[in-house]
């Protein structure tokens, strides 16, 4: 069997190494981003698989299973970057990666301390020896209460951490409403009613895009602080600048930004960034914002390469996989 690997980072190359002998495949390795200019590289591969850089439309599917491809894999969580629709349409499945929720909860907790702790003002006052403590009084996460919105393996995992700090967890999920030894199911205008914080750990679709806008902001407490590690746009941007401009919000702790794409995850340090959104939200004192980078562990690295080639293997060889189709 052979598979093409597009969008391959120095990061995953020993582990594409390693799975490529577990599985018995030969692979082709490619830095490119997929396009339909470079879908000539998968002739006379079995199967693709992709991070999330690229946006996998009819075009592209189309000339991949002309081109004899059988199976596409991302080696993402999150597949809003490929047209499912026309790729079950067309008879090409497709699966995704699952990696243990830790880092991103971990991760996403941290964000909500660095808020909470002014962390981003105090390190710019550091570099230019200011030590003073004047707006840089703190809250303590114990005699808070954090809203959780999406109870999923990450979303359960991130409720089960800051359980340790003694706060008080709500949680609300289009799909689940079972009771939960770490949270309290609530509906959704009780979560953004009485949240100090609130958590983002949904899927982004139809039903979840721009949950965040102005009229949620509004219903939520004075002073929210608002964390997102999973889409960019599951948050409308111009809300937030409002909400911030309006002292709505106390605090954002964003890992993803909507129209991210061609920006994160790229040197870009010489270059002109044409996107004005980001770059003024950047500037808040009270606006931590990462790179898209809450998944970025050794475990997770490892585990969606694994997820990228032996989805494909066990489609062809097998039939069965958790396929998004």
């Amino acid at each position: 069997m052979k598979i093409i690997a597009y969008e391959v980072r120095e990061d995953e190359r020993e582990h594409f190494d390693r799975f490529a002998k577990e599985y018995g495949t030969e692979l082709v390795l490619t830095e490119q981003v997929p396009t339909p200019e470079n879908a000539f590289l998968v002739s006379g591969c079995d199967g693709v698989t992709i991070l999330g850089q690229g946006k996998i439309g009819s075009i592209l599917l189309d000339e991949y299973k002309r081109l004899g491809i059988r199976c596409l894999s991302t080696r993402t969580i999150g597949y809003d970057h490929i047209d499912i629709t026309h790729a079950k349409k067309i008879g090409l499945p497709v699966c995704n990666a699952f990696y243990d929720p830790n880092g991103v909860a971990e991760y996403s907790v941290m964000l909500m301390l660095l808020c909470l702790r002014h962390y981003k003002a105090a390190l710019w006052r550091a570099q230019v020896n200011d030590y003073s403590l004047q707006g840089l009084y703190g809250r303590e996460l114990r005699n808070l209460t954090v809203g959780i919105l999406g109870t999923g393996r990450i979303g359960t995992q991130a409720a089960k951490i800051l359980s340790g700090f003694g706060c008080r967890i709500l949680g609300f999920d289009h799909h689940i409403g079972k009771a939960s030894e770490w949270l309290t199911y609530t509906d959704l205008d009780t979560l953004y009613q009485e949240s100090d914080i609130i958590t983002i750990h949904l899927s982004l679709n139809d039903q979840t895009r721009h949950m965040i806008n102005s009229n949620s902001i509004a219903r939520m407490k004075d002073n929210v602080i608002l964390i997102n590690c999973a889409r960019g746009t599951l948050m409308d941007t111009d809300a937030l600048i409002a909400g911030i401009e309006q002292k709505k919000i106390g605090g954002l702790g964003l890992d993803c930004f909507e129209h991210e794409e061609g920006i994160y995850h790229l040197d870009r340090r010489d270059d002109i960034i044409s996107n004005r959104s980001m770059a003024y939200l950047r500037q808040f004192p009270n606006v931590v914002m990462t790179q898209h980078m809450a998944f970025y562990t050794d475990a997770a690295v490892s585990n969606m390469v694994r997820c990228g080639i032996g989805g494909i293997c066990s489609v062809i060889t097998t039939g069965t996989y958790q396929t998004l189709l």
